[in-house]
């Protein structure tokens, strides 16, 4: 049968982000690129992302453009992906009231997925650092049986 490939429209690629709480973060590093998963919400035209101190974080700071990447695969001519591009912003409480306010708002939304985020019985206390990331762009395909 056939195979179909198309763009997703971008309420599509919202939906797919929504639907999700891991992605593949790819960024520049030692003149390679390097990529891993972390776990992310989808906030509007915005991501907010999870991570620890350490070689990624500085990496991030001082080149900020990044990829995400989320999809979802069934079959290997039945999947979705979405690809985020855009620039990455530590989010730090003690910079003002509006870093404040912008902190706590990344962590209600984390909250959302992980109510214990960012307080006691939190799952992943190590991974206290919040970026966040403006969806530049956006751009989605899916795979599947053409229909006759």
């Amino acid at each position: 049968m056939p195979i179909s490939i198309r763009s997703l429209t971008a309420d599509e690629c919202q939906a797919l982000l929504s639907a999700h709480r891991v992605g593949r973060l790819a960024y520049a590093y030692k003149q390679r690129v390097d990529i891993e998963p972390l776990h992310y919400v989808a906030d509007g035209e915005w991501l907010y992302l999870r991570t620890a101190h350490g070689t990624k974080l500085s990496m991030l700071l001082h080149q900020p453009w990044v990829a995400l990447e989320v999809d979802e695969v069934h079959g290997m001519f039945d999947w979705q992906s979405v690809v985020v591009h855009g620039s990455v912003q530590l989010l730090d409480p003690s910079e003002g009231v509006d870093s404040r306010a912008l902190w706590d708002h990344a962590v209600a939304t984390f909250r959302r997925i992980v109510p214990q985020a960012f307080a006691a019985g939190d799952p992943t206390p190590n991974r206290d650092v919040m970026l966040r990331v403006h969806m530049s762009h956006v751009e989605g395909r899916q795979a599947a049986e053409a229909n006759d």
